[in-house]
């Protein structure tokens, strides 16, 4: 964060200094919300939570080095007083990106958000000094907190938005105002809590209502491939730029393949040129990422070979998002289980086939280890068994699904879909799963391990990787 006095960011924030000997003194470290990740000269957030309060951490936090603070309340440690945390860090946030006046390209989607993140910040990166949203901390804490890691070298910020219902990306934009928004899709991710895909549509278009006009600098980058992004154009005064497969997007795959080992390869077209791009990412699905990254970074100023090499070298940031580890035995485990929805699974169930293709050569099987998909409201018994027909139209090996009532409707899937015997199997939970694979799994089979993250799947494969040395710390 640029360093701020305390009584600075007491008037920014609207609360009062309490135990503070020297209002002068400066921010000097990062602003953060747990008492471990203190360093000196930090911010210490005190948030009310559901199972810790950080009011009790407050003098932790100073005695490892922080100089200060934010609470809700007199804490006997150097403090800034405010009616609200959340809102304070919000207040800061916005205050600290308009004084840098850095780039801010904000995003959103139903699924892939973080993959793309990812890879925007990789390409970004290798333009100019860059800060991007860790992992998916996209809600009210975590998106402040991200952007209030710029600093006065920082040119790009790019930070992912999440919501679970209208007005949650209409907060977010407010708080840090983007020149640059870019929609991915329009999925059934938490379709239960929306009602529909029309009302998802509706909240993530708020990220390009919030975006300035074109002649102030505002850019919408559209999923030309999605009729309900491709009509959010209307709804923004910014200049559109599209992207996709489709002929008229201005960002744009022609010749996309996929690699023996899964991996997509395409050619990137952009208004000045075009370059190949061979991922090192798994799934088709990743060739939308990589030009939703293309076309920010093309807005940015960056060439097309300049993006076609970033994009080319890139890789996963994020954990548990189709992480691919071969053990010493030749099995690869495929871990995505940070979280799942339809249209994930979907995409992650075509990446291990095109992945069990060099598998079979070799006489290895794909195993498709899946759970429940939270969120779906009344689609989810339909979603469930669509995933599993689909494992079977995939010819995927074997099919294990873990759970209960969620799984079971992945295996009816799977056997009306015409798998029976042996090629689908319910167990109970994740250990169940783990001690079926240590008994079955045989050199060259690729284990593909997901469900929404609530469910904890990560287990499985971090269980099947311990047994190779490698763990959860790795």
């Amino acid at each position: 964060m640029i360093a701020l006095s305390l009584a600075e960011i007491a008037d920014i924030t609207g609360g009062r200094p309490h135990d503070i000997p020297d209002p002068s003194v400066r921010i000097s470290g990062p602003v953060v919300i747990d008492s471990r990740q203190v360093e000196a000269g930090s911010l210490f957030a005190a948030f009310d939570g559901e199972h810790v309060d950080g009011h009790d951490y407050a003098e932790r936090a100073v005695a490892a080095g922080a100089a200060a603070v934010l609470a809700a309340r007199p804490v006997g440690v150097p403090a800034i007083v405010v009616p609200d945390v959340e809102k304070a860090l919000g207040a800061l946030a916005r205050a600290v990106v308009e004084r840098l006046g850095t780039d801010v390209v904000a995003l959103t989607g139903s699924a892939g958000k973080t993959s793309t993140k990812d890879l925007i910040a990789q390409v970004l990166q290798a333009h100019a000094p860059t800060v991007w949203t860790p992992g998916s901390l996209n809600n009210e804490i975590g998106l402040p907190l991200t952007a209030l890691r710029a600093t006065g070298e920082t040119r790009h910020l790019v930070l992912e938005m999440g919501a679970r219902g209208i007005g949650h990306i209409a907060y977010l934009t407010g708080l840090t105002p983007p020149r640059i928004g870019l929609v991915l899709n329009v999925g059934t991710a938490h379709i239960g809590e929306f009602g529909g895909r029309e009302q998802i549509a509706q909240a993530k278009g708020e990220l390009v209502e919030a975006l300035p006009a074109e002649a102030e600098g505002g850019i919408a980058v559209l999923n030309a491939d999605d009729p309900l992004v491709r009509a959010m154009s209307a709804r923004t005064k910014a200049r559109t730029v599209l992207f996709g497969e489709a002929e008229d997007a201005d960002i744009r795959a022609t010749e996309v393949r996929m690699t023996p080992g899964g991996q997509p390869a395409f050619t990137l077209h952009t208004p000045t040129g075009c370059s190949d791009v061979t991922l090192r990412l798994y799934g088709e699905h990743h060739v939308s990422n990589a030009l939703a990254a293309a076309a920010v970074a093309h807005v940015l100023g960056m060439s097309t070979s300049e993006i076609a090499t970033a994009l080319s070298g890139a890789g996963t940031l994020s954990r548990w998002r189709m992480e691919v580890t071969e053990r010493a035995d030749g099995v690869t485990i495929v871990n995505d289980a940070y979280n799942a929805n339809p249209e994930s699974m979907r995409a992650a169930l075509r990446a291990l086939a095109a992945m069990g293709g060099a598998a079979r050569a070799n006489g290895g099987r794909t195993w498709a280890v899946l759970g429940p998909m939270a969120e779906l409201g009344d689609a989810s018994l339909a979603e469930h068994d669509a995933v599993g027909r689909l494992a079977v139209r995939l010819n995927v090996s074997k099919l294990v699904a873990v759970g209960g009532r969620e799984a079971s409707w992945l295996q009816l899937g799977a056997y009306n879909e015409g798998s029976w015997g042996e090629e689908s199997v319910l167990v109970s939970d994740a250990q169940a799963a783990v001690d079926l694979l240590r008994s079955e799994l045989r050199p060259g089979d690729v284990v593909l391990v997901k469900a929404s993250r609530s469910i904890g799947l990560e287990r499985v494969a971090l269980a099947l990787l311990e047994r190779e040395g490698e763990g959860a710390d790795r």
